[in-house]
């Protein structure tokens, strides 16, 4: 089994890729991801602080990152 590592997309990415990152990472749709972050942080507010800290904590995607570069 591989270990995988979430980091945040640099190639999908609506503000900081966090929301991408989090669906690669579990195989989902970014636009599901963010739809249910969304209405997590409407209802609850703890979502855009959560989104806050991941993404400061998370790194980019470095597969992403040197792929970028050339396009």
């Amino acid at each position: 089994m591989k270990n995988k590592k979430l980091y945040k997309s640099v190639k999908d990415k609506k503000l900081c890729g966090v929301c991408a990152g989090v669906a690669d990472y579990l195989d989902l749709d970014p636009t599901i991801v963010r739809l249910v972050w969304t209405l997590v942080s409407l209802f609850w507010g703890t979502g855009l602080v959560l989104y806050i800290i991941a993404a400061v904590v998370m790194d980019d995607n470095p597969d992403e990152l040197s792929v970028s570069k050339y396009q």
